[in-house]
């Protein structure tokens, strides 16, 4: 089972993760605010050569190695440290993501949590699963009493397109849910939303890495993913919605 293979071959990573988030970190600058650590090197390191050697007709994208971004017909993104400012700060809200994708399509998808010992897990067609339990999303259908994620782009310093539409957004949407969380991990928020911690979660602007593991976790967890227009998500899209599929209309319609 590829779920299974996937899953090992990120616990390797653990005792390696858990080392840099409890020790000092030599951190530098990828832009004004984007860090990298030599954890986030070291994760992706090791990863890629499992990975290589477990599914040799695969490319690895990578966050830390990759130059430019492609979509070939066998992909294996990986992001080593998803959350790397949590992850610097010491806050619990960081994992390694790996999403293996076929043809435009989520294969298999992990997201490792070590901090919190957390492993969402899913395969296409064969369910979701948090450390082995099988998890499915909320069945809130009140957009008042769901509790909605997001994130902030790096592309906040430059006060402009992005980062309007994400106060437009949060004002539109605060006064008409529960309320409204920021974990510092797309990966996490959409596990969270897979395992019905969140009803939905929404962000601009993310790579293909943050999300290409939690969005078949979303899926195989009856969850509903989609772009800004409801139309099929895809990994150049600008805007990732995620639901728990009751509330999806509603989260759309304050989006836009």
């Amino acid at each position: 089972m590829i779920r299974i293979k996937l899953i090992n071959i990120v616990l390797e990573c653990r005792e390696l993760f858990l080392r840099g988030y409890h020790s000092e970190k030599n951190v530098q600058y990828k832009g004004t605010v984007d860090l990298v650590t030599e954890y986030d090197v070291a994760i992706e390191k090791h990863l890629s050569k499992s990975l290589q050697e477990a599914f040799p007709d695969f490319e690895i994208i990578g966050e830390e190695s990759t130059k430019e971004i492609t979509h070939p017909k066998k992909a294996i993104y990986i992001d080593p440290i998803d959350g790397t400012t949590n992850f610097i700060h010491s806050l619990a809200f960081c994992a390694i993501s790996v999403g293996i994708w076929e043809d435009g399509k989520p294969v298999a998808g992990v997201v490792y949590n070590p901090v919190l010992d957390e492993c969402f897990s899913a395969e296409r067609g064969r369910g979701a699963f948090l450390n082995g339990k099988q998890i499915y999303v909320s069945k809130q259908r009140d957009f008042q009493q769901s509790l909605i994620a997001t994130g902030f782009p790096y592309t906040k310093v430059e006060k402009g397109e992005d980062y309007e539409w994400v106060l437009r957004t949060m004002a539109n949407l605060l006064p008409i849910t529960r309320d409204i969380r920021r974990t510092g991990s797309a990966a996490i928020d959409l596990c969270y939303v897979a395992c019905g911690k969140f009803e939905a979660y929404y962000e601009c602007n993310l790579k293909p890495w943050d999300v290409a593991a939690g969005i078949l976790i979303v899926e195989e967890a009856l969850g509903k993913i989609s772009n800004e227009k409801g139309e099929e998500y895809t990994l150049d899209n600008h805007i990732i919605a995620s639901s728990n599929a009751l509330v999806h209309t509603d989260l759309l319609s304050h989006i836009v």
